[in-house]
């Protein structure tokens, strides 16, 4: 028998709580959260043992993916989202997912969506992110047995399906449209994003803007690569402000990437600005590597605006005055879709 969506819409809400209490590393609270301490424990293990299966989902990272989770899983957030669709005569139908693992379940937004729309999801985890979250739809299972209908794990290749998601990079776009394009599709590739300076910026949104750069490492889309300064802008001021991020430095991968990357420029003899943590290169380029970021100065806004207009299909977000606010870069919302494609348009279609 299949769920009612406020039986969907109730199940993730669940979720939501426990996600928000794991990722606090807070104490079994009761039954309060529908699961026995037992049951709470061991949840917690998987969430605070992810860096012997991926290095990069250090306790921090993990818990922000979890916190932001939380939130977007709030009943008056899903209810306000869900409502925006008619989803009262969807016809199941199963839909390929195929997920990056760049940050903690960057592909559950997918999911969510085919699960909460009433469709069947086969999933093809990545194998950098493999267990986070069939923890979370174990969880939804439990509490929603009937759910149990629609989520199918995908291993080796993907068949009997009638639409699909992919997410990779720009290299393996090519192959999900060489296998996929027959079938709707949704196939995204590499994106990034920029932040716009305009010499305003208080000491506090500095600061806030380094987590839009250092958040998971710099590893999401949504992460800013590269910053366009006003003509004149002293660049030492942004550096200053990065200072309170240099326990980056200690992580090991981290620390890897950016003394190769330095070590490759300094070879081909670039001029290179750096502080022990970060390397600062001017490049018209705006995917910069781990540990680095890019920089640009403009004379006019309009006319950077124009130029970012030709790059939209390769920019995720823009941060700055009148964009997203700084800080909140990785903070999405239910209505912040990947590529800024609407996947409940496109799964109700």
């Amino acid at each position: 028998m299949q769920t009612t969506l406020e039986q969907r819409i109730q199940a993730f809400v669940q979720l939501g709580k426990v996600l928000g209490a794991l990722a606090n590393n807070s104490e079994w609270p009761g039954f309060e959260l529908g699961l026995t301490q037992e049951e709470y424990d061991s949840a917690l293990q998987v969430v605070q043992n992810q860096v012997p299966y991926n290095g990069w989902f250090t306790p921090d990272n993990v818990s922000l993916a979890l916190n932001n989770w939380s939130n977007a899983l709030e009943e008056d957030n899903l209810k306000a989202w869900v409502s925006e669709y008619d989803l009262s005569n969807v016809e199941m139908q199963t839909v390929a997912i195929i997920c990056a693992g760049n940050i903690p379940m960057v592909g559950f937004h997918d999911i969510l969506c085919v699960l909460i729309s009433g469709h069947k999801a086969m999933i093809k985890l990545s194998s950098d992110d493999a267990r986070l979250i069939p923890l979370a739809l174990y969880l939804i299972m439990k509490w929603q047995p009937a759910m149990k209908e629609q989520i199918q794990w995908a291993e080796g290749k993907l068949e009997k399906f009638d639409r699909i998601i992919a997410t990779g990079s720009d290299n393996t776009s090519r192959y999900f449209h060489a296998y996929f394009d027959k079938y709707p599709n949704i196939i995204r590739q590499t994106r990034t994003s920029v932040a716009i300076l305009n010499g305003t910026e208080s000491a506090e949104e500095l600061h806030a803007l380094g987590r839009d750069i250092f958040d998971y490492f710099g590893l999401g889309c949504r992460n800013v690569c590269k910053v366009y300064f006003p003509e004149g802008y002293d660049i030492n001021t942004l550096i200053a402000a990065l200072l309170p991020f240099q326990e980056m430095a200690k992580h090991n991968k981290y620390a890897n990437n950016y003394d190769y990357n330095k070590a490759v420029w300094l070879l081909n003899r670039e001029d290179l600005l750096e502080n022990g943590f970060m390397l600062f290169k001017q490049d018209k380029g705006i995917i910069a590597p781990t540990g680095s970021l890019f920089y640009e100065y403009y004379r006019e806004k309009t006319e950077l605006l124009s130029e970012l207009e030709q790059l939209q299909d390769r920019i995720q977000c823009i941060v700055g005055h009148g964009h997203i606010p700084f800080g909140q870069a990785q903070c999405p919302t239910l209505r912040d879709y990947a590529d800024n494609i609407d996947v409940m348009r496109f799964l109700i279609s």
